[in-house]
């Protein structure tokens, strides 16, 4: 290094800095990739959820289709267009009911959808965001803009 110029030193400096940076980054992406969580509507899930990935499902609690099973409760998810089955092992929120918006995470197995949380709504008014714009995107969002 000694019979480099000032300048070439300086290149090199900026030179590792800037690999040190990308380094870092990638580091902080690849960390990040495993506490990403998608979400998906009925109509999208069995395309694009990779087996094993969690994830989150969410739509319309279709009528009729809350059931009790040995292991838990299950239920229906509905963007109207398609449909998918649920299957939870936990106690549902007060809030969980037929005709309402709900967001799951969990991951799909086969074609049910094994969830280890379920968010309802909260208010009269409100549905989940992502639910909402999936369902205007399908054409049947009843609610308020």
């Amino acid at each position: 290094m000694r019979d480099l110029s000032p300048k070439a030193k300086r290149g090199i400096a900026i030179l590792m800095v800037i690999s040190a940076l990308g380094l870092a980054a990638m580091l902080v992406l690849n960390a990040l990739r495993d506490h990403v969580v998608f979400f998906y509507g009925p109509s999208d899930i069995l395309d694009k959820a990779g087996k094993g990935q969690i994830v989150r499902l969410g739509g319309l609690v279709a009528e009729n289709s809350i059931t009790s099973l040995p292991d838990g409760v299950g239920f229906t998810i509905t963007d109207g267009n398609n449909a998918i089955d649920v299957v939870y092992a936990g106690v549902l929120p007060d809030l969980f009911r037929e005709g309402q918006g709900v967001v799951t995470e969990g991951m799909l197995e086969a074609d049910i959808f094994r969830a280890n949380t379920v968010l309802a709504k909260h208010d009269e008014t409100y549905m989940p965001a992502e639910v909402a714009d999936m369902l205007k995107d399908q054409g049947v969002w009843k609610g308020q803009e």
